[in-house]
């Protein structure tokens, strides 16, 4: 309304939306390395069958083959992530697969107050420093072969030739510069953001086991509520197993 009467009569409208808008759980999805919103169209339905609002990401610099990333940075991803959340009213859980962990995670540092839930899928927040593509350099970090991501230990299970098909044609080199950028978080209050760890490509246990040890650049031991979820597939759960990578989410946002 352009004034600021309200009669009796749209009161009661007036509460509900708020109302409505104070229960909606928006969970936006960070995609990893070289893939875009639409990495997650297969997992979009069953969110919105469960009846939160997903909100699928295509960070700078990763529209198309053709868009520049010469000067796009880590920073450049996490804003756009920030905005997004800043810009939605409720509840927000934020999901990030494989290289989009680290974003979620700056993202919950600027934004400790703001989001109710951070997931890592096959993911997970790190430590201060920890780079995950250090030799990555110039404009543009290409997605390895196939026989190269084995080698590095990024499994494909669960990709028939179909998917790894859409992949190799959908798949956009990642900024070299986002690639190469060493984890800076500061807020310590991101420690008490509850987490959830969905665990595809290694089991949670062995995971675990892993980060106790030190050769995992984790910070999950300095977080106060952290739930690990196994979903037995490989690195790309949202090819591989969308629906119950839908239903794992769902169940954690509800939660």
């Amino acid at each position: 309304m352009s004034n600021d009467t309200t009669s009796p009569s749209t009161t009661p409208t007036t509460d509900a939306g708020a109302d409505a808008a104070r229960s909606t759980v928006h969970v936006v999805l960070v995609p990893g390395f070289w893939l875009g919103a639409w990495a997650w169209d297969r997992v979009v339905p069953g969110l919105r069958d469960a009846g939160l609002e997903p909100h699928a990401v295509t960070l700078p610099g990763l529209e198309s083959a053709e868009a520049d990333r010469a000067g796009i940075t880590f920073e450049d991803h996490v804003a756009a992530v920030t905005d997004l959340v800043r810009s939605l009213d409720g509840d927000v859980v934020l999901v990030g697969h494989s290289g989009g962990g680290m974003v979620v995670q700056h993202v919950v540092d600027r934004l400790p107050d703001r989001v109710r839930r951070a997931m890592y899928v096959d993911s997970g927040p790190m430590r201060e420093g920890a780079t995950i593509a250090p030799d990555a350099t110039g404009a543009d970090h290409p997605i390895p072969a196939w026989d190269e991501l084995a080698a590095q230990g990024t499994s494909a299970d669960g990709l028939d030739d179909a998917l790894r098909a859409e992949v190799e044609r959908r798949a956009v080199p990642h900024p070299a510069g986002v690639a190469s950028a060493p984890a800076h978080p500061t807020d310590p209050r991101r420690h008490d953001v509850p987490v959830t760890v969905i665990c595809t490509s290694i089991p949670s246990d062995v995971l675990q086991q892993l980060i106790a040890a030190g050769q995992m650049p984790a910070e999950l031991p300095d977080t106060r509520d952290v739930t690990y979820v196994d979903l037995p597939t490989g690195h790309w759960p949202m090819l591989s197993r969308p629906d119950d990578l839908a239903a794992a989410i769902a169940a954690a946002a509800r939660g």
